[in-house]
C-alpha cells in the first residue's frame, strides 16, 4: 500500500452559495446577486490544496449513492486524491446552502451521509500526517489516540465543537480563529492552550502561532476585501499543513496559509482560488513575501 503524505478526515458535502443584496424577510423571495454551487466539506477543500501542491493525499469520509457522491469521488481521483478511504452509503450526500451578504453569512446543512462515516484505521496508518475538520467528538478521540500512539502526526480545525478531554495536548496543531478561541478560552492568550503547537487565524487576516517552544509570533500583511470567506479557513490550514511537512517553521508556514485564506476570500465559493504551487510561488514573489519554497 502507497504512503500518503496527509489523509483528511470530515465531511463532504455540495456547497450552494448565495451571494445577496439583503436577506429576505418572512415569506420573502429574493433574487440572488451571484451564485456558487460546487463541491465542499472543510478537510476536502483543504486537502483540494495540498493535493494540487503536489502531496500524496487521500480522504476518509462518506457519500450517497448519487450524483454528488460520483461528483467527489470523480473530482479527487481527477486531482490525485486517493479514494479508498471514501465510503459510499445508502444515504444522501450531504448538502450545506449558504446566504451571504457583506460579512453576514448564514448557513443551512444537511449532513446526510456523512453521518454514517466510520473509522478504518487500516487506512490511516498510511498517513504520515491527519487533518481533521467537522467531526464528532468521538472521531476526534479515535483518530488522535491512534495516531499519538504511532508517531503520526495530526492537525485539527476544532470550530466550534467540544474538544474532548484529554486531546488537546495530544494534538500537534491546534487550529481555530480568534472569536473561536476567544469562546474557549476566554482571551487571545496563546498560553492557555495545551496544544503542542497552535494556530489562531485573526479577525481582518492574518494570525497568531505559537510553537511547541513557546515562541509566539503574529503574521500580518495581506488584507483583500472579502467576496466570500466560505473555505478561507481550510486554505488557511492547508498553508500551514504544506509549510510544516517540509520542514519550515510554523511562522512561515502560517504566512503561507495566510496567503491561500487572502486568495480564497476574493472569490465565490471554497475551492473558486486553488492554483497549482507553482502559481502560488508567483503571487508570493509579487508581494514581496519571502517563503523558503526552495526548501519544499
Amino acid at each position: 500500500m502507497q504512503k500518503l503524505d496527509v489523509i483528511g478526515i470530515g465531511n463532504l458535502n455540495y456547497d450552494i452559495i448565495m451571494l445577496l443584496d439583503r436577506f429576505p424577510d418572512f415569506h420573502e423571495k429574493v433574487n440572488a446577486k451571484e451564485a456558487y454551487f460546487g463541491l465542499g466539506g472543510a478537510a476536502a477543500n483543504t486537502i483540494t490544496w495540498l493535493a494540487h501542491f503536489g502531496l500524496r493525499t487521500g480522504y476518509l469520509g462518506a457519500v450517497g449513492r448519487d450524483e454528488i457522491g460520483e461528483a467527489h469521488m470523480s473530482y479527487f481521483k481527477k486531482i490525485g486524491v486517493d479514494t479508498s478511504g471514501i465510503q459510499i452509503v445508502d444515504a444522501p450526500s450531504g448538502v450545506a446552502v449558504a446566504m451571504v451578504h457583506g460579512d453576514d453569512k448564514r448557513i443551512v446543512k444537511y449532513p446526510g451521509a456523512n453521518l454514517l462515516k466510520r473509522l478504518d484505521f487500516d487506512y490511516l496508518s498510511r498517513a504520515r500526517h491527519i487533518h481533521m475538520s467537522s467531526n464528532p467528538p468521538e472521531t476526534i478521540e479515535g483518530v488522535v489516540k491512534f495516531a499519538s500512539e504511532r508517531g503520526i502526526t495530526i492537525s485539527l480545525d476544532i470550530g466550534e465543537a467540544v474538544l474532548p478531554e484529554g486531546v488537546e495536548e495530544r494534538v500537534d496543531y491546534l487550529m481555530m480563529n480568534e472569536d473561536e478561541y476567544r469562546r474557549k478560552f476566554g482571551s487571545l492568550d496563546l498560553s492557555l492552550s495545551r496544544a503542542k503547537n497552535l494556530v489562531v487565524t485573526l479577525n481582518g487576516g492574518g494570525a497568531m502561532v505559537r510553537d511547541e517552544r513557546g515562541n509566539v509570533a503574529e503574521i500580518r500583511g495581506l488584507s483583500a476585501k472579502v467576496v466570500d470567506s466560505t473555505g478561507a479557513g481550510d486554505s488557511f490550514d492547508a498553508g500551514v499543513i504544506y509549510g510544516v511537512l517540509n520542514g519550515w517553521t510554523l511562522e512561515d508556514s502560517a504566512r503561507l496559509g495566510m496567503l491561500l485564506a487572502y486568495l480564497t476570500v476574493q472569490k465565490v465559493g471554497a475551492r473558486s482560488a486553488v492554483i497549482p504551487l507553482d502559481e502560488v510561488v508567483r503571487i508570493a514573489e509579487e508581494l514581496g513575501m519571502e517563503l523558503p519554497f526552495s526548501r519544499s
